[in-house]
């Protein structure tokens, strides 16, 4: 079993967010651990469960999942464990902010049995992480990556974002650089997008910040693999690479459509056919919760096309690829002649610059 736990919780909201997250001062952990146990108890007599005794990996994501406090962290994986074995190897992940890491709190993530930290760098630029409206400096990532590593912990992961607007003045290669320093297992780099209703569409619209063009979007991703290959790392999804052997777990169950079970407010989850989401805000869910309503605001039953194409999204965003037979001949061959996929004899890879173009490629494939 997968499973992911949304925690909702932030100190701001950044410039560019548009998730399902709550911005507190002071956070109501005990509460939010009791309502993630109420939902974790009540899907154990789902039968779509049923056939996974075994817990592979845990993933705390957000939202800032180090804002929430140790006991609630640690209360929330015994209470997994109260009801089900978790495997010796399992992955169990935090996403963190870099001003929440502490060498108290490493060691408590480690002791609670939190083996894999991803955390949320973006950038070590001062200019842009202030226009992000991020909470921490570049030294504090520095340092919280020093703190992680004392505590014992091996497989770390930094998120960046790419595709920044020109006028921040931001140097691309040497936030790459910067982050390559600090020696991290695995990297997940992000281009920048506009979401409605958050700061940076307010900024778009008044004429404040202008979006980068796309040939500056894709001469940036270009640059991202390249440095990727230098550094012998594995680019093994659209925004994803890592040193071999630490691949994300979890999030690769996502791209191979592997059941996964997700708790939280605006939680998803996959079991066979059915997609479902949670409530989308803290206090609905948890007052829902407490009232012992469903918790769930939507679902969705996918047919074998919807199933296809799902499947050729997910497997073509990987350097894993899809089956030849899920495209077309005359599809692929236009594809591979101009440098957009590679086929082998049993799979179809996208490249880099196929990558630029998944949207497009898999209308056309659908």
């Amino acid at each position: 079993m997968y499973v992911y736990i949304h925690v909702p919780f932030c100190a701001r909201r950044c410039s560019y967010c548009d998730f399902a997250i709550a911005v507190r001062r002071v956070v109501p952990s005990a509460a939010f651990a009791d309502a993630i146990l109420r939902e974790w108890r009540a899907r154990q007599r789902e039968s779509s469960w049923e056939t996974s005794p075994t817990v592979d990996t845990v993933y705390f994501g957000g939202g800032t999942p180090s804002r929430l406090d140790d006991a609630a962290l640690r209360h929330i994986l015994e209470g997994i464990r109260a009801d089900r074995t978790i495997a010796p190897d399992a992955e169990i992940t935090l996403e963190a902010n870099p001003d929440d890491v502490t060498a108290v709190r490493a060691g408590a993530w480690r002791a609670a049995g939190v083996n894999r930290i991803s955390l949320g760098v973006q950038s070590f630029d001062p200019g842009v992480l202030a226009w992000m409206h991020r909470t921490h400096t570049a030294a504090q990532a520095s340092q919280a990556v020093a703190t992680l590593r004392a505590a014992g912990f091996r497989d770390l992961s930094l998120d960046l974002i790419f595709g920044l607007p020109k006028a921040l003045g931001r140097d691309w290669p040497a936030d790459l650089g910067q982050a390559r320093a600090l020696e991290p297992d695995h990297l997940s780099c992000y281009g920048l997008t506009l979401e409605d209703h958050t700061p940076l569409a307010h900024w778009q619209r008044r004429g404040e910040a202008v979006m980068v063009d796309e040939e500056r979007y894709a001469d940036e991703f270009l640059e991202l693999h390249r440095t990727l290959r230098t550094w012998g790392f594995e680019h093994y999804e659209v925004s994803n690479a890592a040193s071999p052997g630490h691949r994300a777990r979890h999030n690769s169950g996502y791209w191979r459509r592997t059941p996964y079970l997700g708790l939280g407010p605006s939680a998803h989850s996959a079991s066979a056919e059915e997609r479902r989401w949670n409530l989308r805000e803290w206090t609905a869910y948890e007052r829902a919760g407490r009232a012992g309503q469903d918790l769930v605001a939507g679902r969705e039953r996918l047919d074998a096309g919807a199933l296809r194409l799902e499947a050729l999204y997910l497997g073509l965003r990987t350097s894993d690829g899809v089956e030849l037979d899920l495209v077309e001949v005359h599809v692929r061959a236009r594809w591979v002649a101009a440098g957009w996929a590679i086929a082998d004899a049993n799979r179809l890879h996208l490249t880099p610059e196929g990558w630029l173009r998944l949207d497009a490629l898999v209308a056309e494939a659908a």
